[in-house]
Formats: C-alpha cells, structure tokens, sequence
C-alpha cells in the first residue's frame, strides 16, 4: 500500500513538472537572429499574446512550450521585422494611385505611359510619380509644351522621383492661377526665353500641387491599405513616415481602432503651424502601433533637381549653389520650440551648406551630449570639416543605402571628386555615435529592405556596377546593416525596448526569410524572398 502511495506521489511529481506553458506560436528549426546585445543566433522562438516568451534552442523550446500553432521553419532565417527608419508611407500609398513613370528612358515614354494611365483613369486631375532625366539620354529638364497638347482641357502634375520637382501642364497652371515666374525663398519656376516651361522646384511645387482635390475618406483609406500590403510582403513591420499634416493622424488612428490599418507608423509631423498647436496641446501619442512625437523640417531640396544647398557651386552648373527652403532665423526658432517642448527634432539635409547649418543649430541648442535623438535625415553630402558635429551633440545621422547606388552614375557630375568623398559617407557617420538608423525613402526609392542591406553592404548596382562597390570604404558589415534595419532603426524612434530584436518581453514582429542574407553571395541577396512577415504574432504575410 506504501509503496503504491509513493508511486502516485511520485507520477503527480513528474506530472505536474512535465506540464508545458502554453504559447499562441512556437518557431522551430529555424535560424534566428536575435539581434540582441550580443548577436546571439538560436533556433526557436515562443509566442504570447503578441510577445515573445522565449528564444532558445529547439529542444529547449518545444519542451516548455507548448504552441497552439507551431511551425517547423525547416533551417529557414527568421529575423526581427525590418523597420524602415525613413520612408513616405502614405505618399506610397498615393503612388499607387496615379501614373508610375519611374524607370523611364525618355520624355517621350513619359508621355507614352501617361497617355495609357489616362485611358482608366478619364476623370479629374491627371497625376503621375517618379520620372528622373538624370535616367534619360538627354539629361535636361523637359518643357511643357508636348504635355499641353496632349491633355489641353485637363490639368496634369507629374512629380520627379524626389519629389522636390514637379512638371505641370498649361490647364493646371491656369487652375493655378499662375501666369508667370514669381520670385520664391527656397524655390524655383524654370523658365525658358522668358517663358515657363512647367517645371517647378521645391517650394515652387506646392503652388500647383496645393490646388489638387484632396482625396475623400473612401480613397484615403485605400491608400493606406494598398500601401500596408506591399509593406508587409516586403517584411516591414515599422515605417516612419515623414512629414505628415496632423489630420493624417487622426485619420490613423480611425483605422487602427477599427483594426483595417495594423502596420505600426512613427509619424512625424510636418513644420507647419497648424501641427505643432495640435501636438504641443495634445502631447505625444504613444500606442503600440501609432507613435507621434516628432517633427520633420526641411532644410533644402535634392541633389538630383540641383536643389540641395551646397558651400560652393555645383561643378557641371557653376552659377547654381542651391538653397535652403527657409531662411536660417526659421530653422533656429522651431528648434527652440521643438526643443522647450521635449519633441524631436528631425531635419532633411542633402548638401553640405544645409548639412552645416542645420549641425550648427543643433550644436547651439542640445549643448554637447544628449538623448534628445534629433536626426538628421539623409545626411547626404557633409563637409570634411563637419563629421564631428554629428557626434558632439549625439546627433543621428538617418541615411538611405540606395540613394547611393541610385546617385553614383552622376552624383560625381554634381559634385565634383573631392566634394563627393564627403557624400553618402555611411561608415563615417556610423562611427559618430556608434549606431545608425537605415531608410529608403520610398516611394523615391524601392520600398525592399533587402535593397536596402545589399545598398548598405556591398555599393553596387544588380549588375555588379561598379566593380569592388562605390566609395567601398563607407560600406557597412552585414551585422551594422542589419542592426540599421531593425534595433538601431527602432532607437531612433525611441522604441528600442519594445523591438528591433527579438528577446523576451518585446513585441513578436519577425520575417521568415529563404535566404541567410548575413551569409549569402551579393547576387543570392537580391534574389531572397521574403516567405512570411508577422507582427504581433499574427501572420500578415505569406509567400503564395
């Protein structure tokens, strides 16, 4: 009798220590990359209620756990999900809307794929993205003449790939009420023999475009959508979206409450008036998936529309130098603002000239050392002299890989060889702080993280151009892109607590891979596929 007392004592024992915690996921067989503190790779992870409960090996894992779902990833790569640390996620959504002219040759195919869109879209303002000359044989700006034959009743506007520059018909100059060049701070009309020839740059763009219908509730949220989509099955699971008016967040917010809109936004607002009355009285917004407490400013325009404001003349057009949008009493009274009000401070910054006077702001008002994070977005081309900046003032200078491969046929032209040694100098800034957040600046570039890691990585082009990478001295390792994509991108946001790796305890957002892109040949990398992306825990994406 004793000794059957014991056996049951013994068999509840072993019971209850054999009894596993339950999980909503489990992830076996993987290869996952923590992208903890110490890079640490293990081969499962575990799921709860939208969090991780464990990472460890297999067997370690599966004898804890036990997973309402569990899924043999079959030696596949799981990484945290990407975060795009500077992106236009609702402008992409709005590309998706109107004519796409990106990779076009010519004006004429311009004009050929503008005509096509016209034929379903015969209603309202004609709108198309994404044209460059810098792509075309002849390199100079197109004139307006063709386009107003072509649509002579309807009013087109057709954005540059950068979105700094703008071609419009005669109907949408006429809508406009425009008539002739006006003198602009920060802008320009181009003319030709004292004619307008439809282009506009910078702040000059928004005289046309400000008369564009904006689009109704129904649109709105189409745009979002379509947008979410393709972000998750590009393994995006954070996007900052740069420069939004506030009425973007409150439409935001609609469609996350009402569970349409998951994908997790850090919003920053633009420099308008109007946005820093509805953050400063409302204060910063912080959900899991909406987080509004930054602002972003715009210091000049881009170096492919000759826009960005530089120390001396562009060397293939002597007489310009660029400009900056605002005058410099305008950068240093908002940053004053920005800074009383504990926001962040987040600044679009191409030439040196804009590079510089935006460092020297921010050197005046953070005073050395900080954790106020205000960025410098693109950090594109910085004087020699004024790397350190960055670096004496916890500056973070927020970068986009493929700018680099996509400027590098001409930047050279702009530039000239000394001037470009300062440019798109990703290794130089990384080592000013020790970390560096990665972008894309979609849609003026590819909305593809791993573009993004292979930009980063190896500087050449999907033809191997050029030979041995561009200014392959500023490439980052694998392990520096990948931190730039996923925790370093997550710090710049104030976030590194609650992603960008995956440990215990932070948010179950990761990409299955079929592809181990850390070590993988150049040429494998761009053929990776993303197989699953899942946020929360919940699966949002997967390969058919």
């Amino acid at each position: 009798m004793k000794s059957f007392l014991y056996a049951l004592v013994a068999l509840a024992f072993f019971s209850s220590c054999s009894k596993k915690e339950q999980a909503d996921l489990i992830v076996y067989n993987a290869r996952v990359y923590t992208v903890n503190s110490t890079f640490d790779t293990v081969q499962a992870l575990a799921v709860k209620d939208g969090k991780i409960l464990a990472v460890g090996t297999s067997d370690e894992i599966k004898k804890q756990f036990k997973g309402t779902e569990e899924i043999d990833a079959e030696g596949k790569t799981v990484y945290p999900g990407f975060i795009d640390a500077h992106a236009h996620f609702y402008g992409y959504g709005q590309s998706l809307q109107t004519a796409d002219l990106r990779e076009t040759k010519s004006w004429a195919e311009v004009l050929q794929r503008l005509a096509d869109f016209a034929k379903t879209h015969p209603n309202g303002w004609l709108i198309g993205n994404g044209w460059d000359q810098n792509d075309w044989e002849d390199k100079a700006f197109p004139t307006n003449e063709k386009l107003t034959a072509l649509f002579p009743g309807r009013p087109v506007f057709l954005t540059r790939i950068d979105g700094h520059a703008a071609i419009a018909n005669q109907k949408a100059f006429d809508d406009a009420g425009i008539k002739n060049a006006q003198q602009l701070t920060g802008g320009d009309m181009l003319t030709q023999n004292g004619k307008l020839t439809g282009v506009l740059i910078d702040n000059a763009v928004g005289l046309v475009e400000s008369k564009i219908p904006e689009p109704d509730a129904k649109l709105a949220e189409k745009i979002f959508i379509d947008a979410q989509k393709n972000c998750f099955a590009a393994g995006l699971t954070t996007i900052d979206d740069c420069g939004l008016p506030f009425q973007a967040v409150d439409f935001i917010e609609k469609l996350q409450k009402e569970s349409k809109l998951k994908m997790r936004l850090y919003v920053m607002l633009s420099d308008a008036p109007q946005n820093y009355d509805y953050l400063f009285k409302r204060g910063a917004i912080k959900t899991d998936r909406l987080n509004v407490r930054a602002f972003k400013v715009y210091a000049d325009g881009a170096l492919g529309s000759r826009g960005a404001c530089l120390l001396k003349p562009y060397t293939d057009v002597p007489e310009k130098t660029g400009f900056l949008l605002s005058d410099q009493k305008h950068f240093e009274e908002v940053a004053i603002k920005i800074a009383e009000h504990n926001f962040q401070m987040c600044t679009h910054a191409i030439g040196d000239s804009a590079n510089r006077v935006m460092l020297k702001i921010y050197n005046k008002i953070l005073k050395g050392k900080n954790d106020k994070r205000w960025r410098i977005e693109h950090a594109q081309v910085v004087n020699a002299n004024d790397f350190d900046l960055f670096g004496q003032a916890s500056i973070v200078p927020s970068v986009q890989p493929t700018h680099a491969t996509s400027d590098m046929y001409w930047a050279g032209q702009r530039l000239g060889a000394e001037r470009l040694k300062g440019a798109y100098a990703y290794k130089q800034l990384l080592k000013q702080n020790g970390w560096i957040p990665l972008g894309t600046d979609f849609p003026v570039e590819n909305i593809n993280p791993l573009l993004t890691f292979y930009a980063a990585t190896v500087r050449e082009d999907a033809k191997g151009f050029p030979k041995g990478g561009f200014q392959i001295e500023n490439a980052l390792t694998p392990e520096e892109a990948l931190k730039g994509m996923t925790i370093w991108a997550a710090k710049a946001n104030f976030e590194e607590n609650e992603k960008g790796s995956l440990e215990k305890g932070k948010l179950a957002d990761f990409v299955i891979l079929d592809n181990d892109i850390l070590k993988s040949s150049p040429q494998n990398i761009l053929k990776t596929k993303v197989l699953k992306t899942y946020l929360n825990g919940e699966k949002v994406y997967e390969a058919k």
